[in-house]
């Protein structure tokens, strides 16, 4: 399974011997919507805008933030802007970024570019011969030269990259960043964990490495990151189900979560993170905001999802002939 980042506000940081994280936020925590559709028809590449894929338009920005959301992360497909690796960037396709973030902008909101490709490139993982590591660097470099204001974008650098093992996909994100700040990004990075980025499995190893471990040592020159994780509350973790884990457990997931970035001096994303509209579910999505809202360990969250194209998808808050969607009143007290 979002836009923005950063003019001369700040929003001060809880957390000992870590910068302060400039906002657009008039110095309010991150909080907003997944706006999906971009990454829709990976099996049709590069298919066909507005057949095959979408991208939000302004009125759809507008309506959640007269709900009071601040923040959007935008899912988009490696392979549609960036045909050829290391080749120049699709035109079309980055104009369609480019009218996203502007739109975001033109309204006072923050907008998240995420690159939803799960660690991979036309199915091939980074890090193989056929997909190096550099070639991810070449992409956000040029990315950077066509978003080179950090006032209201932030850098989603991978989206679940659990196509290559969490030692590299530590290493290249590391390398990546790097690379930014030498091109001279002054942006908000988003660093997903690896894997599926999953609160629940942040001290799981892969077979040699858990995150906890390979993001402890994570550093940034301008130390303006935040590490990500998603989270989702049925039985798997994996956001497909309809029935949820007990609210307690959420919590004690969340708690442990926070706990290893308050002791590692990280601050935490919570990239995506959703449920269906039953009693079961709304109990624990509640159980998850009650986590995040007061703990300096988070510097915001983007819920999955929102999005012209949803139809029924049951997590969705895309509101409908009924008004809001019922996840929407709890996201609101999470604000």
């Amino acid at each position: 399974m979002i836009k923005f980042l950063f003019s001369a506000l700040t929003l001060a940081c809880a957390l000992s011997g870590q910068a302060s994280f400039a906002a657009c936020m008039d110095g309010k925590p991150m909080a907003g919507v997944n706006l999906s559709g971009a990454e829709f028809a990976a099996e049709k590449l590069p298919g066909k805008v507005f057949t095959d894929y979408v991208y939000p338009d302004l009125d759809e920005m507008r309506l959640f933030q007269s709900m009071g959301m601040n923040t959007f992360r935008l899912p988009f497909l490696w392979e549609r802007v960036q045909p050829k690796l290391f080749g120049e960037l699709d035109q079309a396709e980055l104009q369609r970024i480019k009218d996203s973030v502007a739109a975001a902008s033109s309204i006072g909101v923050c907008m998240i570019l995420d690159v939803h490709n799960y660690g991979q490139y036309r199915g091939q993982p980074i890090g193989s011969p056929q997909v190096p590591r550099a070639a991810l660097t070449d992409l956000w470099q040029r990315l950077l030269a066509n978003f080179k204001d950090p006032a209201n974008v932030a850098f989603g650098l991978m989206n679940e990259p659990a196509k290559l093992p969490t030692a590299e996909w530590a290493a290249t994100a590391q390398e990546t960043l790097n690379a930014l700040r030498r091109k001279g990004s002054r942006h908000l990075i988003l660093v997903p964990g690896g894997g599926w980025s999953g609160a629940h499995s942040w001290y799981a190893k892969d077979g040699v490495v858990s995150n906890a471990d390979a993001f402890r040592f994570f550093r940034d020159p301008a130390d303006n990151y935040m590490i990500e994780v998603h989270q989702y509350a049925d039985a798997n973790f994996s956001g497909t189900g309809n029935e949820c884990v007990e609210p307690a457990g959420l919590s004690a997931i969340m708690a442990n979560v926070a706990l290893w970035a308050t002791s590692t001096r990280r601050r935490l994303f919570l990239g995506e993170f959703g449920v269906p509209a039953n009693q079961q579910c709304l109990a624990a999505l509640t159980a998850m905001m009650d986590a995040i809202k007061g703990n300096s360990a988070w510097g915001g969250w983007t819920y999955w999802a929102a999005g012209q194209w949803l139809g029924t998808y049951p997590f969705s808050v895309q509101p409908d002939g009924n008004g809001e969607r019922p996840q929407m009143t709890i996201l609101k007290k999470g604000m």
